[in-house]
């Protein structure tokens, strides 16, 4: 063994480091500081954020989504070596680069896929923090990746729990994953209790802080639909293998149960720094300045079933889950545009798996879909939903 105590830097590409996890991504960064850097920063289009990242973290460049963005911050940065530029063709560029160790992809939307496929082929370790690319094209991204012989981590905090949980047995004993959300701010209330429910009262999320959409998916119970998607795609398991359960306290973040009975969970405060650190130093545990989770003070914790007749949202994943190909590609991207809407107060809460599930309706699934048939799918349903807003 050597006795050099020096580390090598693993260098991460960075995609979506305005947002929540991107932030706290940043925040592992600064804690270890020595062990970590970042090669690359991508963002959409908030320049002062990522203004403020570039001069600490000096990054070798920088890809913003929106070129006036990137106009704007080569203003910024002119006193700095940093390269800027822009546009998906350059997210895929910085991805494919061969310098660095993790894509850690943490950006919202469908604009995940190509990094990510781009990240795989260069055989580099994924940190999957982006639902939408195993939801729409996981029978693209999971044999890809085993064919590169390349890890995908769950950043997810249930992802990372369900992961965390398997270490040490074999997966072909697994035999169901039980998926825990704390069901929203919504919890316990019946569909006519919805009708009046406005974008501030779903956005308060009784544990979890995050960002806008994902804090509304959670209130329509939508995102642990798409959690079920990416379970399936992550762990290899048959749908009706995975349960959800509703747990309001968040402190079991997800358990797996095995072929003998035995069920393995991991619990915590809620706090996203720690999936991001396991999936950043992964197999290795390394110590976190976090509120550690007090049981004496905790005293109980609960679990109900998931009530799918007031959240039809979670019904419909299933549903868009089971029919596969192209369908799950089509409830992901009219709920992403649904949400759109609600935030906008132009429909109602209750509109949001009304629209989804017309969107469905409406849609011929196709089997296998390309990256480019999954892109056109969510084009067809924007354009739906337009149409049916007019």
């Amino acid at each position: 063994m050597s006795m050099n105590n020096s580390v090598d830097k693993k260098r991460i590409v960075l995609l979506g480091s305005t947002g929540s996890i991107g932030t706290q991504t940043l925040d592992v960064v600064r804690a270890y500081s020595d062990r970590l850097s970042v090669k690359t920063l991508v963002a959409n289009s908030n320049v002062t954020k990522i203004e403020a990242q570039v001069r600490e973290f000096k990054p070798d460049s920088v890809v913003m989504y929106d070129e006036k963005a990137a106009e704007e911050l080569k203003v910024r940065i002119a006193d700095l070596d940093v390269k800027v530029t822009s546009g998906m063709d350059s997210i895929i560029e910085a991805a494919s680069a061969e310098d660095y160790d993790i894509l850690l992809t943490a950006v919202v939307g469908m604009i995940g896929i190509r990094p990510t496929i781009a990240g795989i082929k260069a055989g580099k370790t994924i940190a999957l923090a982006n639902k939408e690319t195993l939801v729409t094209a996981g029978h693209i991204i999971m044999p890809l990746a085993e064919e590169m012989n390349v890890q995908i981590l769950p950043v997810d905090s249930e992802h990372s729990a369900i992961f965390q949980s398997l270490q040490g047995s074999p997966a072909r004993s697994l035999s169901k994953i039980w998926l825990t959300c704390s069901g929203g701010p919504f919890r316990g209330r019946k569909k006519e209790e919805l009708e009046n429910i406005k974008p501030a009262d779903a956005l308060k999320h009784p544990n979890w802080s995050m960002g806008n959409k994902i804090t509304i998916d959670s209130a329509t119970l939508v995102n642990k639909g798409l959690e079920v998607m990416e379970a399936k795609w992550l762990f290899g398991v048959d749908y009706d293998d995975i349960n959800v359960l509703v747990h309001p306290q968040s402190i079991v973040h997800s358990m797996v149960e095995y072929c003998d009975g035995a069920v393995i969970g991991e619990l915590g405060l809620p706090d996203m720094k720690l999936p991001i650190q396991y999936a950043l130093f992964y197999p290795d545990r390394l110590p976190m300045d976090t509120p550690r989770a007090d049981f004496y003070d905790i005293a109980s914790l609960t679990f109900e079933k998931a009530d799918m007749e007031t959240f039809e949202g979670l019904s419909l994943a299933f549903e868009a889950a089971r029919t596969g190909g192209s369908m799950p590609t089509v409830f992901n991207a009219a709920n992403e545009r649904a949400v759109a809407l609600f935030l906008s107060e132009k429909i109602g809460f209750l509109e949001i798996p009304e629209i989804i599930g017309n969107c469905m309706a409406a849609h011929k699934p196709v089997a296998n879909p390309s990256v480019e048939e999954i892109l056109v799918a969510e084009k067809e349903t924007y354009a739906n939903i337009e149409r049916l807003e007019k």
